[in-house]
């Protein structure tokens, strides 16, 4: 985990979870991401390869938290809709990849949710996002 301003919870005997955390605890200035699709600022999609939508998804991400001065260890939990289990799954080194690059080594708190599909035609996944900007001391 990086030097992140809140708490992680991890129940003695619990073995760590992988790749998220099962709860932080969090105070100051909240900022809600909606949900971000693979897209660019043009809402164009480059790519319709899973693990490119992704990577643009945390770019886009980044880039709200950017507007609120929040920074990627700021985000305490992420909802990941993706439409095909098999398709993510076979994207996961790539998606740990770009991940660890744009996000760092943080994991908040996650879910991976298999919807049937998406409002904008072409989109592989959407992630909703929850930062908290700590309050200063």
């Amino acid at each position: 985990m990086t030097d992140s301003p809140h708490k992680f919870l991890q129940p003695p005997g619990w073995p760590r979870a992988k790749g998220y955390s099962n709860g932080i605890v969090a105070s100051g200035q909240t900022v809600y991401v909606g949900g971000m699709v693979g897209w660019n600022e043009n809402e164009l999609f480059e790519t319709d390869d899973f693990a490119g939508q992704f990577r643009q998804i945390l770019l886009n991400i980044v880039a709200v938290l950017n507007e609120a001065n929040a920074r990627p260890e700021h985000i305490v939990r992420m909802t990941w809709y993706i439409g095909d289990k098999q398709e993510y799954l076979a994207a996961l080194k790539e998606i740990g990849g770009a991940y660890r690059e744009i996000i760092g080594r943080h994991y908040p708190v996650m879910a991976v949710i298999e919807v049937s599909g998406f409002i904008e035609d072409g989109a592989k996944l959407e992630i909703e996002t929850t930062a908290v900007i700590p309050d200063k001391p």
